[in-house]
């Protein structure tokens, strides 16, 4: 039976496949997913609700793998769009999830910023905490925070706007939105540490993207290296996509 290269779901939104072997799937999130526990039924935005539904019912993208088991190894916030790496079985999820606590997954953002950094490269090093005053946000917090590292670089800039990779080292609850904001650029679209959209506009996308993961198998010790596609991120911010 021929696998699919993509994951139909049951609202009809299509998730490309970016890369698949015998432990892990990776997929490309589109925005406005969340990843929240499946019991959790406060939005039908519910991307493991999802897949274990496709799973259950036997879809043929699942059917067509024999997929029994599907469970995400890291997050990406609702918005946030890119790759989103899955493992297939219990026995590969906890390899795969001390690759990020140990810090030997490579991850690389493509973040659209307001206005210019001060600076081409510059790296952020501000501890991260639970904002006690507002539920879902973070806040710097040098003393009980925990710490946090991201590595940006300046690729472009044109429209008020700069386009950034963001190096996250470590793996906070939105670090990069957070230090971008820090550093001066907060990220186009970020309803929390961004700009106040006037009433009445529409409020862009967030401008956040997941383009690179790599790792070392850490069952057959193979590299493997994943990247997802950016053309259609960079346009919509009015960035030139690479050519080809």
């Amino acid at each position: 039976m021929a696998k699919t290269e993509y994951i139909e779901l049951g609202s009809g939104d299509l998730l490309r496949i970016l890369y698949e072997d015998r432990s892990v799937m990776a997929i490309d999130k589109p925005p406005g997913w969340m990843l929240v526990p499946v019991t959790w039924q406060k939005t039908d935005r519910n991307l493991m609700a999802a897949l274990l539904s496709g799973i259950r019912a036997k879809d043929y993208w699942a059917r067509s793998r024999n997929l029994k088991f599907l469970q995400n190894v890291h997050r990406l916030d609702a918005e946030t769009s890119g790759i989103l790496l899955f493992v297939k079985s219990h026995g590969a999820m906890r390899p795969f999830s001390h690759l990020f606590e140990s810090r030997e997954m490579e991850k690389q953002y493509l973040v659209v910023v307001e206005g210019r950094p001060k600076r081409e490269n510059w790296t952020c090093r501000l501890a991260l905490d639970k904002d006690s005053r507002q539920i879902g946000r973070m806040r710097v917090d040098p003393r009980h925070g925990k710490p946090a590292e991201t590595e940006f670089t300046l690729l472009a800039e044109g429209l008020g706007r700069s386009l950034l990779q963001a190096r996250p080292i470590t793996g906070r609850t939105h670090q990069i939105r957070v230090h971008a904001a820090e550093s001066g650029c907060p990220v186009v679209g970020d309803p929390l540490y961004g700009v106040a959209v006037p009433p009445r506009r529409e409020p862009p996308p967030l401008g956040l993207r997941s383009v690179h993961l790599s790792y070392i198998n850490p069952f057959d010790k193979r590299s493997v290296v994943i990247e997802a596609p950016t053309g259609d991120f960079l346009a919509t911010f009015g960035f030139t996509p690479p050519e080809g």
